[in-house]
């Protein structure tokens, strides 16, 4: 939304109005609803008024630091919903037990809410619609699906099976990154101390040569002299980035694509890899699962899409949907998006042909988990290499800084 500064002759008197509206013929219309007896005179983009600037800009803080839901708590809620939905337990009490048993704070007053409102003659899907950010999308379709087909314990079993696939994979990840990433922040402590601490030692010595110094000695000098002296500010720098960095991700969408489409660049080796593959692995499971649910093939798609994180690749999947309803088929939808392999796009065209789209998409995931799986435990022999090198590289740098200047000075000392 923006702000639109609206002059108005009311009673022959110019005037002005701060609209807030899409565009600026939105800010006339509601300039004269607002003012009917008024004749508008111009309409003109300004900036919005600095209390709101900062109110936006605190929201969006707390958006980006605001604590999600627990993947396990959220499974944990919908297994038990399952399970007392299919022993015949009505709706309503199954809602007021879940809330009062969850230790969850969050979900207790969602649940409840949800419950309230049910009783207040809103669907289920509809109570959930509030939530939609804290259960996401693929929740909310097997949850009007067991409201169609009146199998809500059905719907919530295989909902439970989606989140806990996910959610495996995702540890699996997390766990694999683990060490590399400790490793690293490791290296750059350690390479840290020996600059604060071993170069100063070396410092008066190096200052008493004439020749010029090395490169290398120059480097650790340089670094020595800015963790000595601004080692706080840079911290602090480093950290503000950070939290810069983390704010306009999640409040700044262009920003976001920028930076998701840049992660999936071939020179991003192996996160472009793990992207992809755990991308494309989600969106066809859930596909897959809705489509063998019995969702039609269009809704489907809508809501597998909605569980995408990277824009780049959901820009290219949002084209499938608009052209399925030009006339293409699932194939030829999914072949334009250049995301699948010929032999996945030959495998779907088979399931197309011979109804048995459900049982190829499941074939597709299949394949997908299989290359994320294979990924994931054959990460560390990936990175083993890049690391060897930014440790070589680290040890180098400081052994010559140390020692050439010392070699110099054995050979002048020999000269004389």
């Amino acid at each position: 939304m923006k702000y639109f500064n609206v002059t108005m002759m009311d009673k022959g008197k110019k005037r002005r109005e701060l609209i807030r509206a899409k565009d600026k013929m939105s800010a006339v219309k509601l300039a004269k609803q607002k003012f009917p007896q008024t004749l508008i005179v111009k309409s003109e983009e300004t900036s919005a008024p600095a209390g709101e600037t900062l109110g936006n800009i605190f929201q969006g803080f707390r958006k980006t630091f605001k604590t999600k839901v627990p993947i396990d708590d959220k499974i944990s809620t919908i297994r038990q919903i399952a399970v007392m939905t299919n022993a015949g337990i009505a709706i309503t009490d199954t809602l007021q037990d879940v809330a009062e048993n969850t230790q969850n704070i969050q979900l207790k007053e969602i649940y409840t809410d949800i419950y309230n409102n049910i009783n207040a003659g809103k669907s289920m899907s509809e109570s959930m619609e509030l939530y939609r950010n804290e259960f996401g999308h693929v929740a909310l379709a097997m949850t009007k699906l067991g409201e169609r087909t009146g199998k809500v314990s059905d719907s919530y079993y295989k909902l439970a099976s989606i989140l806990e696939n996910i959610r495996n994979n995702t540890a699996k990840f997390k766990k694999a990154i683990r060490t590399p990433l400790i490793t690293l922040a490791a290296m750059a402590i350690a390479f840290t101390i020996l600059i604060m601490v071993v170069v100063p030692k070396f410092k008066d010595i190096f200052a008493k040569f004439k020749a010029e110094l090395p490169v290398p000695t120059q480097i650790l000098l340089m670094l020595e002299h800015a963790f000595s002296n601004y080692g706080l500010y840079l911290l602090a720098g480093l950290i503000a980035i950070i939290v810069a960095l983390k704010y306009f991700y999640t409040n700044n969408e262009d920003f976001k694509y920028k930076i998701d489409k840049m992660m999936i660049h071939p020179y991003f080796y192996l996160i472009n890899k793990a992207i992809f593959l755990s991308t494309m692995h989600k969106y066809n499971l859930v596909f897959s699962e809705l489509v063998k649910a019995g969702i039609p093939v269009s809704e489907a798609l809508n809501t597998a899409v909605g569980m995408v994180d990277n824009l780049a690749i959901k820009e290219q999947l949002l084209s499938v949907n608009a052209n399925i309803g030009r006339g293409m088929n699932l194939a030829e939808a999914f072949e334009i998006t250049g995301l699948y392999e010929n032999m996945l796009l030959q495998m779907i065209r088979a399931g197309e042909a011979g109804g048995q789209l459900d049982s190829m998409l499941e074939k597709v995931t299949e394949y997908y988990d299989m290359q994320f799986q294979d990924l994931i435990d054959n990460l560390a022999t990936y990175i083993e290499p890049i690391m060897l090198f930014f440790i070589a590289g680290l040890v180098l740098l400081m052994a010559l800084g140390i020692f050439m200047p010392m070699w110099d000075l054995g050979k002048a000392v020999k000269g004389h």
